[in-house]
């Protein structure tokens, strides 16, 4: 506990660089999320758990190995879908070491209750090396990846079960509230990706062009777009489709007719089959994806990409491979 407590400050700089981490490969990718957080274990925390004991043994016999979570990311999402795409894009970016769905246990257990998928991630021995990386060598993450109203239930069931409130003749009707409460949010979530999927598939056909004299393309304009121009194509952040529509004002582009001749000549299936996406990308990853590939150099050097431009420079390399 000592050494812990000494680490402390290490500990908490090293969440924050994950925090860092994870929410630039989603956003990377193009994944739709609500929100990514993270927090250092406290050391009040992490003594308890030291302390803890069966039959008069330790639960951790070596705490600064067997407390995995001293490090804890929470990344929430919108739709049940788009959990598994942040676990499959979590897998291909970093190192997975262990991998479990709370829900699927307790769905396989014939009950409804606690849903969350959890990670325990690090970095891959190569990933270690980089020098941005340095405050992360050596330490593991638990991500904890759940949909907003599976957060809602799991908050407000753990505020109101573990403060002891319930009175003890009032459990069962409780435990029978709490079940009933999590299959409607399971149902919910049902309805949530359906209404989603519903919408994606009616915005195939392209708005009408502004009137007024706005010379950009809106965000609500180029997002109807782009579920039309790639209907497989996930949600994107909401912020995401302002800085595409930034990015598209740079090149000059003022009309979903000119952008529109400018990314449809794109092989995509090549594109796709060279890019080797291991998740779904988002629909502004695939028009960023299709503009790097019709503009190249062009592309890369736009201001609004000066902080990535080593990363879409081996973007481009994989897109154009030597002949």
């Amino acid at each position: 506990m000592r050494r812990y407590a000494e680490d402390h400050a290490a500990v908490t700089e090293a969440t924050e660089r994950y925090v860092e981490l994870v929410t630039s490969i989603l956003d990377e990718a193009g994944i739709n999320y609500l929100t990514v957080t993270g927090r250092a274990k406290s050391v009040a925390s992490y003594a308890a758990k030291v302390a803890r004991t069966v039959d008069g043994r330790p639960v951790y016999p070596d705490p600064q190995r067997d407390i995995t979570d001293q490090i804890g990311l929470r990344v929430i999402t919108y739709v049940h879908s788009d959990v598994q795409a942040v676990v499959d894009l979590l897998d291909d970016q970093v190192a997975v070491h262990d991998d479990r769905d709370l829900g699927e246990e307790t769905a396989s257990e014939g009950r409804f209750g606690y849903a969350s998928r959890h990670l325990l991630v690090g970095l891959h021995p190569e990933q270690e090396g980089r020098p941005e990386h340095r405050a992360l060598r050596g330490r593991q993450a638990q991500v904890q990846i759940r949909t907003v109203l599976q957060h809602a239930w799991a908050e407000f069931e753990h505020d109101i079960r573990y403060k002891g409130s319930i009175p003890e003749e009032h459990v069962s009707e409780f435990d029978r509230r709490f079940t009933l409460a999590a299959g409607l949010l399971e149902l919910a979530d049902r309805e949530f990706t359906a209404i989603r999927d519903r919408l994606r598939e009616g915005t195939g056909d392209q708005p009408a062009e502004p009137e007024d004299d706005d010379p950009r393309l809106s965000p609500r304009d180029l997002a109807a777009f782009l579920a039309g121009q790639y209907p497989d194509a996930g949600w994107s952040r909401t912020e995401h489709y302002a800085w595409i529509a930034r990015t598209v004002l740079e090149l000059g582009i003022t009309s979903l007719k000119d952008l529109g001749e400018i990314v449809r000549p794109v092989d995509t299936a090549t594109l796709m089959e060279r890019m080797d996406y291991r998740y779904p990308p988002g629909a502004v990853r695939r028009l960023d994806d299709a503009l790097l590939w019709a503009l190249g150099e062009r592309y890369v050097e736009l201001q609004t990409n000066r902080e990535r431009v080593d990363a879409l420079r081996s973007r481009l390399a994989r897109m154009r491979p030597p002949t």
